[in-house]
């Protein structure tokens, strides 16, 4: 076995340990927000990990470059943390209340703010249609 392989192992077995404690992490964290970013933040350097150690093996040791799995870690690299940060926004949106020991909350005054713009919207909608 040569440096390479030993390389492209350590990667897909660090892609594996991770995608492992995330899935730990959606299992034993309090909330959908912190569930949530288990489930995005470090799957997705799991599985960036694994499909870039695979990606490896293909290129140098069997002289083939894959556009597959060039288009998955693309295609993965962007949309984990995308999809992670739309359902937590969403979420908070619908009502799904905080940890009770969260000390921060960045989105109470524009969620109060756009709730009220919305409000106004509807009586002065209304108002008009009278």
């Amino acid at each position: 076995m040569g440096a390479g392989e030993l390389l492209i192992g350590l990667l897909v077995l660090f892609g594996a340990l991770v995608s492992a404690l995330s899935a730990f992490g959606l299992i034993r964290l309090p909330d959908v927000y912190l569930r949530s970013h288990a489930a995005t933040k470090s799957a997705t350097l799991g599985v960036l990990a694994v499909l870039t150690g695979a990606f490896l093996y293909f290129m140098f040791y069997l002289g083939h470059v894959s556009a597959k799995l060039l288009l998955g870690i693309v295609f993965v690299f962007m949309t984990g943390p995308v999809a992670g940060h739309l359902n937590g926004r969403a979420a908070y949106r619908t009502g799904v209340s905080l940890w009770r020991h969260s000390v921060r909350d960045d989105l109470k005054g524009e969620l109060k703010r756009a709730r009220e713009e919305r409000e106004k919207r509807e009586v002065r909608e209304e108002r008009e249609e009278w």
